[in-house]
């Protein structure tokens, strides 16, 4: 059996995709999968330095590494309603925002990219673990935060305020899905296993869209958030037919992303294909 080392979160969309291929609930067409469970931006930053052969990442990261990666067309994270959110403790208006002091959930997150997009001169930011930006805000070490997973179901409860949904903002500007992560799989891997793995993964997921709740306690283990109400919101909210197929509007929303970035001069040109043909 192959051995492919695979990068993924705890967060429950992450787990809900991948339960049935790194457990055998289907047919894995003789590959054995090395798990590597981190934060996003800690596979960002893994994927960076080429240490595994597939990988969840954010589209903001792939740019970086779209030398040595390309990205397949199952497992991603695209949607309507979905994007990361701004939060404060108080009402904070639009023109306020560039002077903010903002914790983000990392440098390489697409949730950076699309604020940064929105709000190219709002610079003052600071990195934390997204499990950490809601107390970082309350405790005022902050005056906002940049949220994503889970925490679009908390904020409230805790007390926090949106400023701005960022997924409102991309898909007024361009009546697309919003682009969040993806799944990379290493260039220099045989092509004919570059196919094999998208073959899984797009099972797997087919899988758990069937049997919706055979891997929670898997999930559950695994969650930040822990009512199980919650984790099939997130669930909801971040797997759909994208994570099936990426499809025509799926490509095309990643492919808007990277233009707009591109013109403003956040990332460089992406030189190659980008994605698995």
């Amino acid at each position: 059996m192959k051995k492919i080392s695979l990068g993924f979160s705890s967060c429950p969309n992450d787990t809900f995709i991948f339960d049935a291929m790194v457990h055998h609930k289907i047919d894995t067409e003789g590959l054995e999968f090395d798990i590597i469970m981190a934060d996003v931006e800690e596979l960002n930053k893994r994927a960076l330095n080429q240490e595994l052969d597939v990988t969840k990442i954010s589209y903001h990261a792939f740019a970086y590494i779209s030398d040595n990666y390309c990205l397949l067309d199952s497992g991603s994270a695209l949607g309507k309603n979905n994007g990361p959110l701004l939060i404060s403790k108080r009402k904070i208006y639009p023109d306020e925002i560039n002077d903010l002091k903002i914790a983000i959930p990392g440098k390489h997150t697409t949730a950076n990219l699309l604020f940064s997009v929105a709000y190219p001169r709002a610079t003052n930011k600071t990195e934390y673990v997204f499990s950490k930006i809601e107390d970082v805000v309350l405790s005022d070490e902050v005056d906002a935060g940049l949220i994503i997973h889970e925490n679009r179901f908390t904020y409230e409860k805790k007390g926090l305020r949106k400023i701005i949904d960022l997924g409102e903002y991309w898909e007024n500007e361009t009546h697309l899905p919003i682009p969040l992560g993806g799944i990379a799989v290493k260039r220099n891997l045989d092509s004919n296993i570059q196919l094999k793995i998208n073959r899984i993964l797009k099972s797997s997921v087919e899988f758990a869209f069937k049997n919706p709740k055979t891997g929670y306690l898997y999930i559950k283990k695994n969650a930040q958030e822990l009512d199980e109400e919650v984790i099939y919101k997130h669930i909801n909210l971040y797997v759909n037919n994208f994570s099936l197929d990426l499809g025509k509007e799926g490509r095309e929303a990643i492919q808007v992303l990277y233009k707009k970035a591109i013109s403003l001069g956040i990332i460089h040109e992406i030189n190659k294909q980008i994605f698995l043909t």
